[in-house]
């Protein structure tokens, strides 16, 4: 897509995008949209269905590393909702697999990367007279992935910047390039999106994979999981879900000594991370009520099995991400 210009506005970004998509996009080829469920994903997802309609088939992959319910919601919002041409592709045993033993975070988006685009891949053999990739990549994702302008560091890959495989022969269309979070989120008010999911916080394509500090498996996805339903409960029970840009759980690999009724415990430690950003770039941590975090620490001490230790992450960015891995 072209550079934003000084008189940008949702309405002529949408307007622009459609006419763009249309003009990129021979009439007679179809066009795969890889659909997370999140708002980037969604927002690509609706703008190309009002350009290309039926000839747009969206890819949802369960990679195993999705939040508790995150695959039937999805599922229903998409399809009932917006009734977009859903395919859901179910690849948590091979995502599982491909990540056991790795501990290193860039090794696991790189993992992760590589067995997503892969899915696709194989997907797209079954879509006739498929061309075309659509991501919902940001600025921010390209920012921090490449040196776009002079020697900066790469601070982390994402699995959907940096280009597709030789041998995939679809092209790619992202067309929220140039935008930040708060401009996908005004795109998606002007194509009549709903609130829940334009403001529905941001989460990261390697999922629970990089919440799950040290070694991936199910049992260890499955406490992060209980754990993280508890965080999103509590905040939205407050009314603090949409002052936040994120909030969640993250499963350290560290153990520590505890007490339940008379017995001795020596379990994992949960560590609660919530922010304040306007674009993800920077952010500020949040100062969450004390009777809020009282209620989450205690309730994942005595709910979720193989936690017994809850910390709160009082880290900004810069220095620290956002994320932890």
């Amino acid at each position: 897509m072209a550079e934003l210009s000084p008189s940008w506005t949702p309405g002529s970004f949408v307007d622009e995008a459609i006419d763009a998509i249309k003009n990129r996009v021979a009439p007679d080829e179809r066009v795969i949209c890889g659909l997370s469920g999140g708002v980037d994903s969604s927002v690509a997802a609706v703008l190309c269905h009002k350009a290309l309609g039926d000839r747009l088939v969206c890819i949802f992959v369960d990679n195993g590393v999705l939040r508790e319910g995150e695959r039937d919601a999805v599922e229903h919002t998409m399809r009932d909702n917006f009734h977009l041409d859903l395919i859901v592709a179910d690849a948590r045993e091979r995502f599982l697999s491909a990540l056991s033993g790795v501990t290193d975070p860039e090794r696991k988006r790189k993992i992760i990367g590589r067995e997503f685009i892969e899915v696709f891949d194989e997907q797209a053999t079954d879509v006739k007279n498929a061309k075309w990739l659509v991501q919902g990549t940001l600025y921010p994702d390209v920012i921090e992935s490449v040196s776009v302008r002079g020697p900066s560091a790469v601070i982390k890959s994402h699995h959907n910047v940096g280009g597709l495989p030789d041998r995939m022969k679809l092209k790619l269309i992202e067309p929220l390039r140039e935008l930040f979070k708060d401009e996908v989120r005004q795109a998606g008010e002007a194509l009549g999106m709903p609130h829940d999911v334009l403001w529905r916080h941001p989460f990261p394509g390697p999922g629970l994979a990089i919440r799950c500090l040290g070694a991936v498996s199910e049992p260890r996805l499955a406490v992060l999981r209980q754990a993280d339903a508890i965080v999103q409960e509590e905040i939205r029970a407050a009314d603090l879900y949409d002052s936040l840009w994120q909030a969640f759980a993250v499963l350290l690999p560290v153990r520590s000594v505890g007490v339940m009724g008379d017995d001795r415990t020596y379990e994992e430690t949960c560590a609660i991370r919530a922010v304040h950003s306007s674009d993800g770039m920077t952010s500020d941590w949040a100062r969450l009520p004390h009777e809020v975090l009282a209620v989450i620490s205690s309730r994942i001490i005595n709910e979720v099995k193989g936690i017994n230790r809850v910390v709160y992450d009082i880290s900004s960015k810069p220095p620290a991400t956002i994320e932890w891995e």
